[in-house]
């Protein structure tokens, strides 16, 4: 890690500015105003802005209370609400540098906090230490994202824990050094779960999570869908080709899958992003129903299909034609 972003010089950078969150941030004028620091310039690891997302005024308050309070945040919700993205355009917009970790299986302990390594130098073969992903982040001005926080290993969870206590040092036993976190450094978790493991079904690698960790998170913000009007701005920004009935249709019947999902009457539901995809297929065939069966419907069990169908067919007032367009 240390090596692959050696040309990234962030070790001198601070924030240089101080932002109002009402002036910076106007969906979340509904609050009480405070101070956020941030940069005034995009360095290479600040996310680009994507002009077409939707800020959740809550989400986002969470979000800043970490970057102007130094608080830890998780922010927890189902899959497809857009976690990850939510905390990377809120940095966006105050050009913080942003490093995304994702913590699946194949994240070992010796990747975030570093490994001995041979390396040339002068024509000899040497033995250094290369400093993993959590070394280098928390001496810089990086707002790192732990993704996936429920489907960590219960050995990285433990290292990851330390940066979790109110100081945030980091001790590397192996180099008998003791790592302070730089005053702009944050950290930041999304998971799908709340540390209860794979309790419905749906999340299969998920983690029960250690409660003396959970309670380590100062802040745990929800983020749920969007109301139909907010979405159908994301997904009409998306894909501008869709009328706004078409739009409004689409989320209506992606409204039913949630709802029969959370009723038990079907196994998976349509997020934000398989809207999108959904659109981003019409583009391609210019058929609904195909598009459909392509992003949605397919993934179905064939026992739920026929309900789907009839989802289906109060939103749009067609039938599904599912042996023939999804079999």
């Amino acid at each position: 890690m240390a090596e692959s972003t050696s040309s990234i010089d962030l070790m001198g950078l601070q924030p240089e500015k101080q932002v109002s969150l009402h002036a910076a941030f106007p969906e979340c004028r509904g609050f009480a105003d405070f101070e956020i620091p941030a940069f005034i310039e995009a360095t290479e690891l600040v996310p680009t802005i994507d002009p077409s997302y939707q800020l959740n005024p809550e989400a986002t308050l969470a979000i800043l209370a970490g970057f102007a309070f130094n608080r830890r945040v998780m922010l927890q919700g189902m899959h497809g609400t857009g976690k990850s993205t939510h905390i990377e355009q809120v940095a966006a917009r105050l050009n913080w540098p942003c490093l995304r970790i994702n913590l699946d299986g194949q994240i070992t302990r010796m990747d975030l906090i570093g490994k001995d390594v041979i390396a040339l130098e002068d024509g000899k073969q040497i033995t250094r230490f290369q400093e993993g992903l959590i070394p280098w982040s928390l001496q810089r001005p990086v707002a790192l994202i732990l993704d996936e926080y429920d489907a960590g290993q219960p050995d990285v969870m433990f290292v990851i824990q330390r940066m979790l206590e109110r100081e945030g040092r980091l001790t590397l036993l192996d180099q008998n050094r003791v790592i302070n976190p730089n005053p702009a450094f944050r950290i930041f978790a999304t998971s799908n779960t709340v540390g209860l493991g794979n309790w419905n079904g749906l999340y299969q690698g998920t983690q029960l999570l250690n409660h003396g960790q959970m309670d380590r998170w100062d802040i745990v913000a929800a983020l749920n869908y969007l109301d139909p009007q907010e979405e159908q701005k994301i997904l009409l920004a998306k894909v501008p080709e869709l009328s706004d009935t078409q739009a409004m249709a689409m989320i209506s019947l992606a409204n039913l899958t949630r709802n029969g999902f959370a009723a038990g009457d079907i196994s998976t539901l349509m997020s934000t992003r398989t809207l999108i995809t959904w659109g981003e297929n019409w583009r391609i065939f210019q058929d609904l129903q195909i598009a459909f069966s392509l992003a949605f419907l397919n993934k179905c069990e064939s026992e739920e299909k026929a309900l789907v169908a009839e989802y289906y067919q109060r939103c749009f007032a067609s039938e599904l034609e599912i042996s023939n367009k999804s079999n």
